[in-house]
């Protein structure tokens, strides 16, 4: 059996016996925030618990290392639309430690795409420098700096959102504040 065959075969059963009841809100969020956060699978329910928040409480973009790389790339784009349109009002930055893309060399996904067949001339966009694009960072502190900074210096960023960035520990879920965004408001 395949993985989207079990899926499938549990999502069945899911809507037959109802359990999406437990689950109903609406798509504004409760707590009027969004949060940015890794990917990472230790993030997927620690995370929310350790924030205290249940469906519906938050919008949540994902992202490999809750890097924001572009000012109008999609995870800033996803930002403001839950500000003018979700009514979010406060913007959650959050890396952790132990992250993937602490130390991440674009080298070693590269030579993993051309092993399984891209070419060189995939590699090379007009638009993106691809190795600087895949790069990791060296810190995770200086990474969610970093991301506060694109967020918090957006132009389209009405006045008086506070953007906080934080770091989660992913083994117990301690929050650590890095930058109070209420202080720089």
């Amino acid at each position: 059996m395949s993985l989207l065959t079990d899926i499938l075969k549990h999502n069945q059963n899911f809507v037959k016996s109802r359990e999406y009841e437990a689950y109903r809100t609406t798509k504004f969020p409760e707590k009027k925030m969004v949060v940015v956060s890794c990917m990472d699978t230790r993030l997927t329910e620690l995370l929310p618990k350790a924030m205290n928040l249940a469906n519906g409480d938050a919008k949540i973009v994902k992202t490999a290392g809750a890097v924001i790389t572009h000012p109008f790339g999609s995870v800033m784009r996803s930002i403001l639309v839950a500000i003018y349109e979700l009514n979010a009002r406060e913007v959650l930055i959050i890396g952790h430690h132990d992250c993937g893309m602490t130390g991440l060399k674009s080298e070693n996904i590269i030579d993993k795409a051309k092993a399984r067949g891209i070419k060189d001339e995939a590699l090379v966009n007009v638009d993106v420098d691809i190795p600087l694009w895949l790069s990791g960072f060296s810190s995770v502190e200086e990474s969610v700096q970093n991301s506060v900074d694109v967020v918090r210096n957006h132009p389209l960023l009405p006045e008086g959102i506070p953007v906080h960035g934080l770091v989660v520990d992913p083994s117990t879920g301690e929050l650590e504040v890095l930058i109070d965004g209420y202080l720089s408001m």
